[in-house]
């Protein structure tokens, strides 16, 4: 089996729970702790393409720093990505990469496709 990337922050209960279920099914996986190591913006833009998705939809809109510094902004798509490379805390939570295909773990559970 390929080996799992998780986009992981330990203070996410989804984050948690995503990673337990990959360890209770004792799969390798590589754990990223992206608010310390932050993808570079490549990187990103790679895991943005594997989930299928625009920038913008990686982006947690409840944080503060979306509210006070981004929301209704319209951003081209590079831009939302230096701006999740500048806060780290704006990407979604957890990522779960395998090969060229990635998920959300939102619910955890959908990391399952995965395996």
């Amino acid at each position: 089996m390929a080996e799992l990337t998780i986009y992981h922050n330990a203070r996410c209960s989804k984050s948690r729970c995503t990673l337990d279920i990959l360890n209770d099914k004792d799969v390798d996986v590589k754990v990223v702790n992206y608010l310390m190591d932050t993808p570079k913006k490549e990187e990103l833009k790679a895991i943005v393409k594997k989930l299928g998705i625009k920038p913008l939809e990686l982006i947690r809109k409840g944080e503060s720093i979306f509210k006070d510094s981004y929301k209704g902004k319209d951003l081209t798509d590079d831009q939302w990505i230096e701006a999740m490379v500048k806060n780290p805390i704006l990407i979604e939570r957890p990522i779960v990469v395998k090969g060229d295909q990635a998920i959300i773990g939102r619910p955890p559970e959908r990391v399952l496709v995965l395996l």
